[in-house]
């Protein structure tokens, strides 16, 4: 009787002290928490809803162009999947666009220039910032000194050099052009671009940046240079 006394008394010792323990570690090593005030999380998830509303659109474009390859007849399949193709060369930058959209220009700040400040190139870093944001703002088509971004292109520093689809940007005064899907849009990234910080953020490299007004046709040329097919495999089943 005794004995199991003790034993009783041991076990309830270690689950007292096994429960103390781990009430200990959570003290000492408490979950990380998001620490991220409500605004910033607000923010994170309008952006995630635009994503998601995006992802939407594009699946509901190709179910569209799904039905009308089964409703039309053999000759109207064949002049859906040409412009099909097209649209698609479109996108991946094989051929010229041309639409709305708006204009931006790089110079040197000239005031500065006069007091002797040095002007260097864009830096990648900067320059890759503006393009995000112009993607996020519905820009569909850029052009950055007449080099086409592709979704295969990348702006990356190379000996100290800022490049674009492996060509060096060393000028100081560049041209970007944006096309967008409509006029309306394109006057919407014009009000965003022009109330951000990014002309002080240019001005800080001792460079103006200029954003010009909307308009209603702006041309793009083609990528000029190789795509990348590393990925793509060549199917010879079928004609």
């Amino acid at each position: 009787m005794k004995k199991r006394i003790v034993t009783q008394i041991t076990v309830i010792s270690f689950i007292v002290g096994l429960m103390i323990a781990v009430q200990y570690n959570t003290v000492q090593n408490p979950t990380a928490r998001d620490t991220r005030d409500i605004w910033a999380i607000r923010q994170e998830l309008s952006e995630e809803k635009e994503h998601h509303s995006k992802l939407l659109s594009e699946i509901a474009t190709y179910n569209n162009s799904i039905e009308q390859y089964e409703d039309e007849d053999a000759e109207n399949q064949a002049i859906l999947l040409n412009k099909t193709v097209d649209d698609l060369k479109r996108e991946f930058g094989l051929l010229p666009v041309n639409g709305p959209g708006l204009v931006l220009n790089i110079s040197p700040a000239m005031e500065l220039v006069q007091f002797g400040y040095e002007i260097e190139p864009i830096s990648p870093d900067l320059l890759i910032r503006l393009v995000n944001e112009i993607y996020r703002y519905d820009g569909l088509f850029i052009e950055i000194d007449g080099q086409r971004l592709t979704n295969r292109s990348a702006i990356r520093d190379i000996n100290g050099v800022t490049t674009v689809n492996g060509v060096s940007i060393d000028e100081t005064n560049i041209t970007i052009k944006i096309i967008t899907e409509t006029f309306e849009k394109a006057e919407k990234l014009y009000g965003y671009l022009y109330a951000s910080t990014f002309r002080d953020d240019f001005y800080l490299d001792n460079l103006n940046l200029s954003i010009n007004e909307a308009q209603k046709n702006i041309n793009i040329s083609e990528f000029d240079g190789p795509l990348s097919t590393d990925y793509l495999v060549e199917n010879s089943e079928g004609d």
